[in-house]
Protein backbone atom coordinates (compact mmCIF):
# COMPACT_ATOMS: atom_id res chain seq x y z
CA UNK A 1 0.00 0.00 0.00
CA UNK A 2 1.47 3.66 -1.00
CA UNK A 3 1.65 5.92 1.81
CA UNK A 4 -0.94 8.17 0.33
CA UNK A 5 -3.61 5.26 0.15
CA UNK A 6 -2.44 4.14 3.81
CA UNK A 7 -2.49 7.68 5.14
CA UNK A 8 -6.12 8.59 3.50
CA UNK A 9 -7.45 5.32 4.50
CA UNK A 10 -6.54 6.60 8.17
CA UNK A 11 -8.39 9.35 7.83
CA UNK A 12 -11.15 8.22 10.60
CA UNK A 13 -8.11 7.15 12.80
CA UNK A 14 -6.67 10.64 12.46
CA UNK A 15 -9.79 11.91 13.97
CA UNK A 16 -10.14 9.63 16.58
CA UNK A 17 -6.73 10.49 17.74
CA UNK A 18 -7.52 14.34 17.53
CA UNK A 19 -10.85 13.78 19.16
CA UNK A 20 -9.62 11.87 22.59
CA UNK A 21 -6.32 14.26 22.93
CA UNK A 22 -8.85 17.59 22.70
CA UNK A 23 -10.97 15.96 24.87
CA UNK A 24 -8.37 16.29 27.42
CA UNK A 25 -6.85 19.60 28.72
CA UNK A 26 -3.21 19.58 29.29
CA UNK A 27 -1.98 22.75 30.57
CA UNK A 28 0.61 24.07 33.04
CA UNK A 29 0.13 25.60 36.01
CA UNK A 30 1.37 28.75 34.73
CA UNK A 31 -2.49 28.56 32.79
CA UNK A 32 -4.48 27.21 35.41
CA UNK A 33 -3.91 23.82 34.65
CA UNK A 34 -2.99 20.50 35.72
CA UNK A 35 0.08 19.77 33.44
CA UNK A 36 -0.04 16.56 30.88
CA UNK A 37 -0.34 13.70 33.08
CA UNK A 38 -3.99 12.74 31.78
CA UNK A 39 -3.33 13.71 28.33
CA UNK A 40 -0.17 11.74 28.24
CA UNK A 41 -1.74 8.45 29.91
CA UNK A 42 -4.35 8.44 27.32
CA UNK A 43 -1.98 9.25 24.40
CA UNK A 44 0.26 6.27 25.87
CA UNK A 45 -2.65 3.96 25.97
CA UNK A 46 -3.71 4.53 22.55
CA UNK A 47 -0.20 4.37 21.29
CA UNK A 48 -0.15 0.59 22.91
CA UNK A 49 -3.53 0.04 21.48
CA UNK A 50 -2.08 0.70 17.98
CA UNK A 51 1.23 -1.44 18.37
CA UNK A 52 3.73 0.71 19.64
CA UNK A 53 6.16 -1.30 21.60
CA UNK A 54 8.92 1.41 22.43
CA UNK A 55 7.31 3.53 24.55
CA UNK A 56 9.13 5.31 27.32
CA UNK A 57 7.83 8.08 29.58
CA UNK A 58 10.19 10.44 31.37
CA UNK A 59 8.84 12.47 33.92
CA UNK A 60 9.95 15.87 35.25
CA UNK A 61 8.96 16.62 38.86
CA UNK A 62 6.46 19.33 39.44
CA UNK A 63 5.19 20.06 43.02
CA UNK A 64 2.66 22.59 41.40
CA UNK A 65 0.44 19.70 39.87
CA UNK A 66 -1.29 16.92 41.45
CA UNK A 67 0.48 14.17 40.18
CA UNK A 68 3.73 15.67 41.06
CA UNK A 69 5.20 15.32 37.62
CA UNK A 70 5.41 16.88 34.07
CA UNK A 71 5.62 13.32 31.58
CA UNK A 72 6.93 13.39 28.04
CA UNK A 73 6.63 10.39 25.98
CA UNK A 74 9.68 8.82 23.27
CA UNK A 75 8.71 6.35 20.82
CA UNK A 76 11.43 4.19 19.02
CA UNK A 77 10.68 2.95 15.08
CA UNK A 78 14.45 0.88 15.03
CA UNK A 79 15.83 1.26 11.26
CA UNK A 80 18.58 0.48 9.66
CA UNK A 81 20.87 2.21 10.64
CA UNK A 82 20.98 3.68 14.13
CA UNK A 83 24.40 5.91 14.03
CA UNK A 84 21.90 9.01 13.25
CA UNK A 85 18.52 9.48 14.11
CA UNK A 86 15.40 11.18 13.16
CA UNK A 87 13.41 12.95 15.41
CA UNK A 88 10.51 14.50 15.32
CA UNK A 89 9.25 16.37 18.27
CA UNK A 90 5.64 17.62 19.02
CA UNK A 91 4.26 19.13 22.47
CA UNK A 92 1.01 17.47 24.35
CA UNK A 93 0.67 20.47 26.36
CA UNK A 94 -1.88 23.35 25.31
CA UNK A 95 -2.55 26.68 25.85
CA UNK A 96 -6.29 28.05 28.01
CA UNK A 97 -9.23 28.88 25.32
CA UNK A 98 -9.07 32.73 26.37
CA UNK A 99 -12.85 34.40 25.86
CA UNK A 100 -15.07 31.43 25.82
CA UNK A 101 -17.40 33.53 24.18
CA UNK A 102 -15.06 34.00 20.91
CA UNK A 103 -15.86 30.33 20.29
CA UNK A 104 -18.31 29.15 17.86
CA UNK A 105 -18.49 25.14 19.48
CA UNK A 106 -16.93 23.93 22.46
CA UNK A 107 -12.86 24.02 22.95
CA UNK A 108 -12.51 20.69 24.24
CA UNK A 109 -14.75 18.81 21.64
CA UNK A 110 -13.32 18.16 18.22
CA UNK A 111 -16.14 19.23 15.42
CA UNK A 112 -15.27 18.40 11.82
CA UNK A 113 -16.57 20.74 9.23
CA UNK A 114 -15.59 21.45 5.30
CA UNK A 115 -12.51 19.66 6.16
CA UNK A 116 -11.28 20.96 9.38
CA UNK A 117 -11.16 19.77 12.59
CA UNK A 118 -11.56 22.62 15.36
CA UNK A 119 -11.01 22.17 18.76
CA UNK A 120 -8.25 23.76 21.22
CA UNK A 121 -5.00 22.22 20.55
CA UNK A 122 -5.92 20.55 17.19
CA UNK A 123 -3.48 22.73 15.47
CA UNK A 124 -0.78 23.16 18.40
CA UNK A 125 0.35 21.08 18.51
CA UNK A 126 -1.70 18.08 17.51
CA UNK A 127 -1.36 18.35 13.99
CA UNK A 128 2.08 17.92 14.38
CA UNK A 129 1.69 14.93 16.43
CA UNK A 130 -0.70 13.15 14.47
CA UNK A 131 1.45 13.32 11.88
CA UNK A 132 4.74 12.02 13.58
CA UNK A 133 2.32 9.04 14.61
CA UNK A 134 0.38 7.97 11.62
CA UNK A 135 3.65 8.47 9.46
CA UNK A 136 5.50 6.24 12.03
CA UNK A 137 2.06 3.88 11.72
CA UNK A 138 2.74 3.31 8.21
CA UNK A 139 5.88 1.55 8.34
CA UNK A 140 4.57 -0.33 11.68
CA UNK A 141 1.40 -2.13 9.76
CA UNK A 142 3.85 -2.39 6.51
CA UNK A 143 6.76 -4.07 8.67
CA UNK A 144 8.85 -1.67 6.72
CA UNK A 145 11.87 -0.60 8.24
CA UNK A 146 12.89 3.02 8.19
CA UNK A 147 16.55 3.72 6.85
CA UNK A 148 17.04 5.66 9.87
CA UNK A 149 16.06 4.97 13.50
CA UNK A 150 13.17 7.17 14.13
CA UNK A 151 12.39 8.41 17.65
CA UNK A 152 8.82 10.54 18.20
CA UNK A 153 9.06 13.04 21.01
CA UNK A 154 6.18 13.85 22.42
CA UNK A 155 7.07 16.67 25.48
CA UNK A 156 5.60 18.45 28.46
CA UNK A 157 5.40 22.15 28.77
CA UNK A 158 6.67 23.52 25.24
CA UNK A 159 3.63 26.63 25.91
CA UNK A 160 5.49 27.91 28.91
CA UNK A 161 9.27 27.67 27.65
CA UNK A 162 9.62 23.74 28.20
CA UNK A 163 11.67 23.58 31.51
CA UNK A 164 9.67 20.88 32.65
CA UNK A 165 9.94 19.41 28.70
CA UNK A 166 12.83 19.41 26.20
CA UNK A 167 15.11 21.45 28.81
CA UNK A 168 14.41 18.71 31.55
CA UNK A 169 15.46 16.05 29.18
CA UNK A 170 18.04 17.61 27.49
CA UNK A 171 20.11 18.29 30.82
CA UNK A 172 18.52 15.14 33.28
CA UNK A 173 18.91 12.34 30.44
CA UNK A 174 21.09 10.37 27.80
CA UNK A 175 18.42 10.83 24.78
CA UNK A 176 20.13 12.73 22.08
CA UNK A 177 23.22 12.61 20.89
CA UNK A 178 25.48 15.51 18.97
CA UNK A 179 24.65 13.85 15.50
CA UNK A 180 21.05 13.46 15.47
CA UNK A 181 18.28 15.20 13.36
CA UNK A 182 15.90 17.11 15.33
CA UNK A 183 12.90 18.25 13.30
CA UNK A 184 10.02 20.68 15.02
CA UNK A 185 6.50 20.38 13.54
CA UNK A 186 5.63 23.12 15.21
CA UNK A 187 4.89 26.11 12.60
CA UNK A 188 5.17 26.65 9.43
CA UNK A 189 3.38 28.30 6.19
CA UNK A 190 -0.50 27.15 4.50
CA UNK A 191 1.69 26.18 1.73
CA UNK A 192 4.20 24.02 3.57
CA UNK A 193 7.63 25.56 1.77
CA UNK A 194 8.98 27.20 4.73
CA UNK A 195 11.81 25.55 7.00
CA UNK A 196 12.75 27.49 9.92
CA UNK A 197 16.46 27.25 10.88
CA UNK A 198 17.06 30.06 12.68
CA UNK A 199 16.03 32.85 15.70
CA UNK A 200 16.67 35.73 16.26
CA UNK A 201 17.93 36.03 19.67
CA UNK A 202 15.49 37.59 22.55
CA UNK A 203 16.11 39.86 25.06
CA UNK A 204 13.79 41.32 27.16
CA UNK A 205 14.67 44.31 29.66
CA UNK A 206 12.66 45.49 32.71
CA UNK A 207 14.35 48.76 33.56
CA UNK A 208 13.41 50.74 36.82
CA UNK A 209 14.43 54.80 36.91
CA UNK A 210 15.12 56.65 39.94
CA UNK A 211 15.18 60.05 40.54
CA UNK A 212 13.38 62.45 42.42
CA UNK A 213 9.72 63.19 42.87
CA UNK A 214 8.50 67.39 43.11
CA UNK A 215 5.41 69.08 41.99
CA UNK A 216 4.77 69.92 38.26
CA UNK A 217 5.52 73.49 38.95
CA UNK A 218 8.71 72.91 40.24
CA UNK A 219 10.90 70.69 38.18
CA UNK A 220 13.97 72.52 39.05
CA UNK A 221 13.33 70.80 42.87
CA UNK A 222 13.22 67.25 41.71
CA UNK A 223 14.79 65.04 38.53
CA UNK A 224 11.90 63.71 36.96
CA UNK A 225 11.98 60.24 36.31
CA UNK A 226 9.96 59.76 33.62
CA UNK A 227 11.03 62.25 31.68
CA UNK A 228 14.32 60.13 31.85
CA UNK A 229 12.79 56.67 31.09
CA UNK A 230 11.39 58.41 27.59
CA UNK A 231 14.35 59.82 26.96
CA UNK A 232 16.72 56.14 27.36
CA UNK A 233 13.75 54.13 25.81
CA UNK A 234 14.55 56.32 22.65
CA UNK A 235 17.65 56.00 22.93
CA UNK A 236 17.76 51.98 23.23
CA UNK A 237 15.48 52.01 20.66
CA UNK A 238 18.35 54.02 18.31
CA UNK A 239 20.40 50.85 18.94
CA UNK A 240 18.93 49.33 16.14
CA UNK A 241 20.98 51.78 14.22
CA UNK A 242 24.15 50.76 15.96
CA UNK A 243 23.44 46.65 15.27
CA UNK A 244 22.73 47.81 11.91
CA UNK A 245 23.39 44.52 10.02
CA UNK A 246 20.43 43.16 7.53
CA UNK A 247 20.17 39.62 7.27
CA UNK A 248 17.68 38.49 3.96
CA UNK A 249 16.89 34.89 6.43
CA UNK A 250 14.19 37.23 9.03
CA UNK A 251 11.69 39.52 8.73
CA UNK A 252 11.86 42.57 9.09
CA UNK A 253 15.74 41.53 8.33
CA UNK A 254 17.62 43.89 11.08
CA UNK A 255 17.35 43.99 15.06
CA UNK A 256 14.45 45.51 16.55
CA UNK A 257 14.60 47.56 19.82
CA UNK A 258 11.28 47.87 20.70
CA UNK A 259 9.77 50.14 24.19
CA UNK A 260 6.64 47.63 25.04
CA UNK A 261 5.10 47.70 28.83
CA UNK A 262 4.45 50.70 30.90
CA UNK A 263 3.99 50.73 34.55
CA UNK A 264 2.21 53.46 36.44
CA UNK A 265 4.05 56.39 38.51
CA UNK A 266 2.14 59.04 40.01
CA UNK A 267 -1.52 59.24 40.57
CA UNK A 268 -2.00 63.05 40.02
CA UNK A 269 -1.05 65.19 37.05
CA UNK A 270 0.85 67.69 38.78
CA UNK A 271 3.30 65.24 40.52
CA UNK A 272 6.22 65.18 38.70
CA UNK A 273 7.32 61.39 39.35
CA UNK A 274 10.33 60.31 41.20
CA UNK A 275 10.30 56.35 39.72
CA UNK A 276 9.10 55.08 36.51
CA UNK A 277 9.14 51.78 35.21
CA UNK A 278 9.05 50.42 31.64
CA UNK A 279 10.10 47.43 29.61
CA UNK A 280 12.08 46.71 26.40
CA UNK A 281 11.18 43.74 23.91
CA UNK A 282 14.80 42.98 21.63
CA UNK A 283 14.95 40.57 18.68
CA UNK A 284 18.46 40.47 17.69
CA UNK A 285 20.19 39.04 14.32
CA UNK A 286 22.39 36.22 15.80
CA UNK A 287 25.61 37.93 14.24
CA UNK A 288 25.37 39.59 17.59
CA UNK A 289 25.85 38.32 20.81
CA UNK A 290 23.67 39.32 24.11
CA UNK A 291 26.94 40.18 25.67
CA UNK A 292 27.09 42.69 22.95
CA UNK A 293 24.23 44.08 23.18
CA UNK A 294 24.02 44.67 27.17
CA UNK A 295 27.23 46.61 27.09
CA UNK A 296 25.76 48.80 24.70
CA UNK A 297 22.66 48.98 26.88
CA UNK A 298 25.08 49.89 29.84
CA UNK A 299 26.28 52.72 28.39
CA UNK A 300 23.06 53.48 27.55
CA UNK A 301 22.07 53.96 31.10
CA UNK A 302 25.30 55.45 32.05
CA UNK A 303 24.61 58.39 29.48
CA UNK A 304 20.43 59.20 30.87
CA UNK A 305 21.94 58.54 34.25
CA UNK A 306 24.40 61.43 34.00
CA UNK A 307 22.16 63.53 31.55
CA UNK A 308 19.27 63.89 33.91
CA UNK A 309 20.33 63.16 37.14
CA UNK A 310 18.81 59.76 38.23
CA UNK A 311 19.70 56.13 39.14
CA UNK A 312 18.51 53.05 36.48
CA UNK A 313 18.54 49.65 37.43
CA UNK A 314 17.45 46.73 34.89
CA UNK A 315 16.58 43.19 34.90
CA UNK A 316 16.20 40.69 32.41
CA UNK A 317 13.23 38.41 32.86
CA UNK A 318 13.75 36.89 29.52
CA UNK A 319 16.55 36.13 26.88
CA UNK A 320 17.74 33.49 25.00
CA UNK A 321 20.08 32.97 21.76
CA UNK A 322 21.31 30.42 19.99
CA UNK A 323 23.46 29.70 16.70
CA UNK A 324 21.48 28.74 13.37
CA UNK A 325 21.04 25.51 11.61
CA UNK A 326 23.02 25.59 8.94
CA UNK A 327 21.44 25.30 5.49
CA UNK A 328 23.61 22.60 4.26
CA UNK A 329 22.96 20.81 7.61
CA UNK A 330 21.97 17.09 7.37
CA UNK A 331 18.22 17.79 8.40
CA UNK A 332 17.74 20.88 6.62
CA UNK A 333 18.71 19.24 3.12
CA UNK A 334 16.46 16.10 4.29
CA UNK A 335 13.76 17.91 4.95
CA UNK A 336 13.80 19.99 1.74
CA UNK A 337 14.71 16.86 -0.20
CA UNK A 338 11.52 15.01 1.23
CA UNK A 339 8.75 18.13 0.38
CA UNK A 340 10.30 18.33 -3.41
CA UNK A 341 10.05 14.99 -3.80
CA UNK A 342 6.80 14.59 -2.51
CA UNK A 343 4.77 17.76 -2.86
CA UNK A 344 6.73 19.19 -5.95
CA UNK A 345 7.29 22.58 -3.77
CA UNK A 346 11.06 24.79 -3.63
CA UNK A 347 11.31 24.71 -0.05
CA UNK A 348 12.62 28.52 1.23
CA UNK A 349 15.00 28.71 4.75
CA UNK A 350 13.64 31.31 6.54
CA UNK A 351 14.77 33.06 10.14
CA UNK A 352 11.65 33.79 12.63
CA UNK A 353 11.55 36.85 15.32
CA UNK A 354 10.01 34.25 17.66
CA UNK A 355 10.89 31.86 19.89
CA UNK A 356 10.99 27.88 19.83
CA UNK A 357 11.61 24.68 21.11
CA UNK A 358 14.26 24.70 18.39
CA UNK A 359 16.60 26.97 19.74
CA UNK A 360 17.69 24.53 22.96
CA UNK A 361 18.54 21.71 20.56
CA UNK A 362 20.73 24.08 18.99
CA UNK A 363 22.43 25.19 21.94
CA UNK A 364 23.56 21.99 22.43
CA UNK A 365 24.64 21.61 19.05
CA UNK A 366 21.99 19.29 17.49
CA UNK A 367 20.76 20.73 14.25
CA UNK A 368 17.02 21.30 14.56
CA UNK A 369 14.63 22.42 11.99
CA UNK A 370 10.70 23.75 12.92
CA UNK A 371 8.55 23.16 9.68
CA UNK A 372 4.48 22.22 9.16
CA UNK A 373 1.81 22.72 6.67
CA UNK A 374 -0.76 25.03 8.27
CA UNK A 375 -2.97 28.29 8.76
CA UNK A 376 -1.16 29.61 12.12
CA UNK A 377 -3.81 29.00 14.37
CA UNK A 378 -2.08 28.89 17.45
CA UNK A 379 -3.76 30.41 20.67
CA UNK A 380 -6.61 31.51 18.97
CA UNK A 381 -10.18 31.01 19.66
CA UNK A 382 -11.95 28.78 17.06
CA UNK A 383 -8.67 26.67 15.85
CA UNK A 384 -8.81 24.57 12.97
CA UNK A 385 -6.76 21.32 11.74
CA UNK A 386 -7.05 21.09 7.88
CA UNK A 387 -6.95 17.45 7.40
CA UNK A 388 -5.34 17.26 4.07
CA UNK A 389 -2.33 19.36 5.43
CA UNK A 390 -1.97 16.76 8.31
CA UNK A 391 -1.91 13.76 5.91
CA UNK A 392 0.45 15.78 3.54
CA UNK A 393 2.76 16.77 6.71
CA UNK A 394 2.84 12.62 7.14
CA UNK A 395 3.62 12.07 3.55
CA UNK A 396 6.50 13.95 3.88
CA UNK A 397 7.39 11.95 6.73
CA UNK A 398 7.20 8.75 5.70
CA UNK A 399 9.49 10.02 2.51
CA UNK A 400 11.69 11.86 5.65
CA UNK A 401 12.34 8.08 7.52
CA UNK A 402 13.18 6.41 4.11
CA UNK A 403 16.13 8.27 3.43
Amino acid sequence: MTPRDFLSNSRSQIIELQTLLTSIPAIAPEGGGDGETKKCDALEAWLRDKGFESVERFEAPDSRVSSGKRPSLVVTIPGKDDSQRIWVMAHIDVVPVGDPKLWNTDPWTVVEKDGRIYGRGVEDNQQGLCSAVFAALYYLRNNIVPAHTVKLLFAADEENGSTYGAIWLIHNTSLFRKNDLILIPDGGDSKGCTIEIAEKNLLWLSIHVMGKQTHGSRPDNGANACLAANALALKLNGLEKFFDKRDPLFEPDYSTFQPTKREKNVDSINIIPGEDWFCMDCRILPCYTLEQVLEQVDLCCRQIEKDYRVKIEYTTPQKSESPATPVDSVVAQKLAQSIKRVHNLEPRFIGIGGGTVGAEFRREGIDAVVWSTLDDQAHQPNEYCIIDNLIKDSMTLVDLFST
